[in-house]
């Protein structure tokens, strides 16, 4: 709480000295909060049935809404939407976890391929980074029933998560070598690097406050509104960075690492714990590329799944936290 009520105040302060929009932000994390009490309340009474409604939720509202993005849609490996990819990999992850928290060996059965099936949902979508991100988390969990320890397996999937980001940042600053940095531009398009790229420029200039949040875009703010733009750089790292300063963006590493604490200490079983881990991990990196924390259901999926995996039940079942 201390975390989510500094992001806000933040907030406020970067856009009382920009004129900025602290909506967006404030919105985020009061769905986050609300998410994540949802998470811990539904996780204690209804441990499997909880996972299991969000696991169907999720992929409903990413067949049901292909267009997320009320901007442009980008070309792959994000397929029409990363909001679209954070779904799935929240729905596939919330499946796997009502799987291993269930001890009916028929409704884990179903349950398993109800992951496999929002993992194929991707494909059919036409989203490839949903579909390669659940099938990694899908992965992930299933090696999790073999873990004896937590610390290394949530640290494995975090420098994943991490790795993305640093190289997402390396490229806006032009910092990679030629062949690696075509190859990514190919990747993710000139016009999605060259708005990170403006991003990175006005967070150097603005490394205190930033240029306010809901700013990016703007006339005026140094960082011309590119072709297509709908106003925001596509990377969460750097729209903090752009919008917030250096600040923001310790903001939301902080509460990123929140999260893989209470993981690590949460006494719902491991391999619901490395689950969660894995698929929030693969959210983080979504968010690297793409806006998909812009999108409210996103948001609040995430902070219910991670208010499902620490939640104790309240008939004691679970484990304890094996470090």
């Amino acid at each position: 709480m201390i975390l989510l009520g500094a992001c806000a105040g933040w907030s406020l302060i970067t856009a009382a000295a920009h004129e900025g929009r602290p909506e967006g932000m404030l919105l985020a994390v009061l769905a986050v909060a609300a998410g994540h009490a949802t998470g811990r309340v539904s996780g204690a009474l209804l441990p499997v049935a909880g996972p299991c409604a969000g696991a169907v939720a999720g992929l409903t509202l990413a067949v049901a809404l292909p267009g997320l993005s009320p901007g442009p849609w980008y070309a792959a490996p994000l397929g029409h939407a990363g909001a679209t990819a954070a779904l799935l990999v929240l729905a596939t992850g919330a499946a796997c976890c009502a799987a291993w928290a269930t001890a009916v060996p028929a409704l884990r059965c179903g349950l398993w391929a109800l992951a496999c099936a929002t993992v194929a949902a991707g494909a059919v979508l036409g989203s490839a980074a949903g579909c390669a991100a659940g099938a990694a988390v899908l992965l992930c969990s299933l090696a999790a029933g073999a873990a004896r320890g937590r610390g290394a397996w949530l640290a494995g999937p975090a420098a994943a998560a991490g790795l993305v980001a640093a190289t997402i940042w390396a490229l806006a600053a032009d910092a990679l070598p030629g062949g690696l940095t075509r190859a990514l531009e190919d990747r993710f398009t000139a016009h999605r690097v060259q708005l990170w790229r403006d991003a990175l420029g006005l967070a150097g200039r603005h490394s205190g406050l930033g240029i306010g949040p809901g700013r990016f875009g703007e006339p005026g703010t140094a960082a011309p509104r590119a072709l297509l733009s709908d106003g925001r750089p596509h990377s969460a790292p750097l729209q903090q960075a752009a919008e917030q300063g250096l600040v923001g963006v310790f903001l939301l590493v902080a509460v990123f690492c929140w999260v893989l604490y209470a993981l690590w200490r949460t006494p719902r079983s491991t391999p619901v714990a490395l689950t969660a881990g894995a698929t929030l991990s693969a959210v983080a990196a979504l968010a690297s590329v793409s806006n998909a924390l812009s999108f409210t259901t996103v948001t609040a999926g995430a902070a219910l799944l991670a208010g499902w995996a620490t939640a104790r039940p309240w008939a004691g079942v679970g484990t304890a936290p094996a470090r």
